[in-house]
Formats: structure tokens, sequence, C-alpha cells
């Protein structure tokens, strides 16, 4: 790879004000050198200066959740009972073959590149992603999930996990990181949440987990009623110990920690925010899924307040249709009155920082991979920075071309 100089008639560093006609340097291995105005950003001999007057050049955005391997499978029915849908979309992936997941794999992440997303942090089970991610020079984490909802069942459960963790380590590296995701309180045991948060404590592996997302998540842990409960019910399960919120049960299990990621967390009491706080949890928000499957507004305002670490996602096209990161960032935007530059934030920095990885990405600052992409906006010349970066969250943007560690992965 050769190091090149990016210049836009804007640039948004995050990591300082924006910059009218700014560069970036990267060099040869696709690590930012220089970042500032373009005629004080150096252009050694050789190296291709790519100038784009007319656009915005920002950091590469960063889903925090997502599930790629549905992409182009929309035909679930997210208006069903949450607990309905769920079973749908198992028996629909049952249906389909290796092949198709690693297909839609490849076209979600193409689909990420194009809206300027070059981080990613997926779960699923059919291992495609990661797969997808290494085929395509992406960057993200793929969370492994496992599932399990009868006690006595959690070490074949665990062993399972175990041999595909071990075959998909094939496609990490730098870029390409590996997690586990215990799934759901609805599809997991306390045993088995309890030995998978061992084991990832031990091995040194992230793990992901939907919680608190539904009402009859909640009143299955609770009391033991609702659409899950039924079904466990016909299943002949055994009920988990009721009186616990979702965030109380994967703490008691051990779950909770700095390396965990909390996906959705909409159904959240003050004493559960302080306890994800305490035990140094990240968050990924997905207001559009929330508000899809009528599970209501997350507490997005005081977990943020609580100083935890929370980061945007778009869930699944099952959920949501198309995914749109932006679309997702102003539902957070009004949901928790924030300015611009703190979506911004949550979008780049705040993602990063939720999965762990804030000193490689997320900012335009030495130092740091140089994943951004360039946005042609209207106006761009003649604007100031608070007027485009509206336009920009607004939508009113098209990508024009996105690199991953100086890679380009998308041309318009």
């Amino acid at each position: 790879m050769r190091a090149r100089r990016l210049r836009a008639g804007w640039v948004f560093p995050v990591a300082g004000p924006p910059i009218r006609r700014g560069a970036v340097l990267l060099d040869e291995h696709g690590t930012i050198i220089a970042v500032g105005p373009a005629d004080t950003v150096p252009l050694p001999p050789g190296v291709p200066d790519q100038d784009f007057p007319g656009g915005v050049l920002f950091p590469g955005l960063i889903n925090t959740h997502t599930h790629l391997e549905l992409t182009g499978f929309d035909t679930a029915e997210p208006d069903a009972p949450f607990a309905d849908w769920i079973r749908g979309v198992r028996a629909f992936k049952n249906r389909r073959q290796p092949a198709d997941f690693h297909a839609a794999a490849c076209r979600g992440l193409a689909e990420c590149h194009g809206s300027g997303v070059t981080t990613i942090a997926d779960t699923g089970d059919s291992g495609s992603v990661i797969a997808a991610l290494a085929d395509l020079g992406g960057r993200g984490i793929y969370y492994q999930e496992v599932f399990g909802p009868h006690p006595d069942q959690w070490a074949e459960s665990l062993l399972g996990l175990q041999e595909r963790i071990a075959e998909l380590s094939r496609f990490t590296s730098q870029q390409v990181r590996l997690g586990v995701s215990p799934h759901a309180p609805y599809s997991v045991s306390g045993p088995l949440y309890h030995a998978t948060a061992r084991w990832a404590r031990e091995t040194g592996w992230p793990m992901a987990v939907h919680i608190a997302e539904s009402a009859d998540e909640s009143a299955l842990l609770a009391d033991a009623t609702g659409r899950f409960a039924e079904q466990w019910a016909r299943r002949g399960l055994p009920m988990p110990p009721p009186g616990r919120s979702p965030v109380e049960w994967l703490d008691e299990n051990g779950v909770l920690g700095p390396a965990t990621l909390c996906i959705h967390v909409v159904r959240a009491h003050a004493g559960d925010i302080a306890r994800l706080a305490e035990r140094g949890a990240a968050v990924a928000h997905c207001p559009l899924s929330n508000q899809r499957h009528g599970h209501g507004n997350a507490p997005l305002r005081a977990l943020l307040d609580a100083g935890i670490r929370v980061g945007i996602g778009t869930d699944s096209v099952a959920s949501v249709g198309r995914l749109d990161l932006l679309a997702e960032a102003r539902a957070a935007r009004e949901l928790a009155g924030l300015t611009a530059a703190q979506t911004l934030a949550m979008l780049t920095t705040g993602g990063a920082a939720a999965l762990g990885i804030a000193d490689q990405v997320g900012e335009l600052r030495p130092g740091l991979a140089g994943d951004c992409a360039v946005w042609e906006l209207p106006n761009t010349e003649s604007a100031d920075a608070p007027v485009l970066l509206e336009s920009w969250l607004a939508g009113a943007g098209k990508v024009v071309a996105t690199w991953i560690g100086g890679r380009e992965v998308y041309r318009q």
C-alpha cells in the first residue's frame, strides 16, 4: 500500500475543530501522520495527492451493532410480538445455506463501506461476517453467538462455542477481531452465561449480549410471565429464579465488565444504570430497532450522564429494513437532546470507546488508523462548519470515497 494525502473542502477531525481546506497525510501502513490545513500538511515526493474540493472528510463511522448475515433477508415481520418475531427469524435462518449467509454478509459490509461506515460490531452464528471482513479488507469485531436455555446443556453449548471460536480464529488480524455473544436471557441459561463469561475473561475474548430489550424478556426474569415464559413452559424449560431485572441477571452471572457490550438496554432502571457504570460495561444504542419492535425508548440521556460508553448501532435489516446509521443518530439526538457535535462524537469516538478501540480509530489524528470517508455536501465551499455538520447529519450528503487503514474500500 502506498502513502497518500487526502484533501477536502472541510476536514472534521473530531479530535479538534473543523478545518477549512484541510488535509490528512497517511503513511504506507495506512496510519495518520499529519492532519491540518492543506498548506501545512506536507506532500512527500511521489505521494499521491487526492483532492475533494467540494467534499467534507470525516473519520469513518462506527456501527456498534449489526447482523450483516441477514442483509437482504428483510422478510420477517417486525410488527409481530417480539417473542414470535425472534422465533420467525430463527426459523428463517434455519432454511438458509452457508453460501447465502456469506453472500449476504459481503453485500452488507460493502453497503456499510458505501455509507461511510468503516468499523462494525456484528453478532451472528453463521461465521459469515468475520469471513466477509477478512475477504473485503474491513475493520470490525464479530461476536459468535451461543445459545442454550436449559441449565443442563451449558457444557455442551460452551464446548460448541469454543470449537467455533477456534475455527474462526483464522480470520482474525489487526483489523478483524473475534468475540463471543451469549445471546439473550430468553435463549441462554444462568449456568451458560456464567461459564461463557468465565471462559471469556480467562481467554481475553470480548463479549456482547442482547439485554433489557423487551417487556417479555423482563417479565421472564421478574416473575416467569410473558410470551418467552410461555414458550419456555411449552418446551419444559425450568424458569430462571424470579425477582431480577435483566441487568441484575447478567451481573449475578459475571457477565458485566469493561469488555462487555450490552446491546439495546431499553428497560433499565436507575439501579441498573448505576450497576452498568460501576462494572464499566458499554452500550450499543439502536433507537430505530427499539421503536420498530415497540420496546420503547432507551434511557440514553441517563446512560450518558452516568459516564457509560455508548455507541450507535443499526441492528438488522429484519428489524429496520435499510441500515441507515445517520438516521439512527438523528433518533438518538432527539431522544437525548444532543448537540450536533455530541451526535458526531457518538458516531465516531463514542463507538470506538464502546468497542475498546479508541486507541486505533474514531478520530483523525496522528497515530490512529487512516479510516475516513468523504461526503459530497451542498455548498461545501461557501457554508461554515456548523451548517455543514447539520446538513450532513440530516442526510443531505452522499459518500464519494471511503478508506480503511489508508486502503480505498469504496469509490462512488
